[in-house]
């Protein structure tokens, strides 16, 4: 396990370097965050091979590394805790959360669409995602209290908002074909 510890420090002091050095370009000095003119993906980290190299060698190694255990974290080692077997280990909460807050940014995106382009039916396309949002957080809290037995109920809930969930975002992709078809017919 101290090598798991040890290869995920090196993994991240790795990539926060070379995140660091292709961030820090010769490029005029950055203005406010507010005052900033918005840019495309492709002009920040997805547009930098170095940082791209990082980003994929970090997930690489995360993933050829194994579960691993917070436990074995050098911080958390001297504390002595124990989990059930069934605790969900390191990569995999970090795929679980990092799934919602992407689920959340989607919806925020979706949203900015809807208000920006004109097209206000994919604002029910966010709004349609919001059940999935809520199954979401139900596996997520059931996994943090170990798949608790008493907490069985959010497995139904969660289920029965994937079901809700789907139908409203078939009805939202409905819309936004309807209302396209609308358009295409005013041009």
């Amino acid at each position: 396990m101290a090598t798991t510890t040890s290869a995920l420090l090196h993994i991240s002091k790795a990539s926060s370097l070379l995140l660091r050095n292709a961030s820090s370009s010769s490029s005029p000095p950055k203005l406010p965050l507010l005052n900033r003119p918005r840019k495309l993906l492709t002009n920040g980290i997805v547009g930098n091979p170095k940082a791209m190299v990082a980003l994929f060698g970090a997930g690489l190694g995360l993933t050829l590394i194994g579960p691993a255990s917070a436990a074995d974290l050098p911080l958390l080692g001297s504390l002595q805790l124990s989990e059930p077997s069934n605790a969900l280990s390191l990569p995999t909460w970090a795929v679980h959360v990092s799934s919602v807050v992407e689920w959340i940014t989607a919806m925020a995106l979706v949203w900015q669409y809807g208000e920006k382009s004109g097209y206000e039916s994919w604002k029910g396309l966010s709004w349609g995602m919001v059940p999935l949002l809520g199954g979401a957080f139900c596996a997520c809290t059931w996994h943090f209290f170990y798949n608790s037995e008493a907490l069985e109920v959010l497995v139904a809930l969660q289920a029965a908002l994937t079901v809700i969930g789907n139908a409203t975002m078939c009805y939202a992709a409905f819309r936004i074909y309807k209302s396209s078809g609308e358009r295409s017919k005013n041009l």
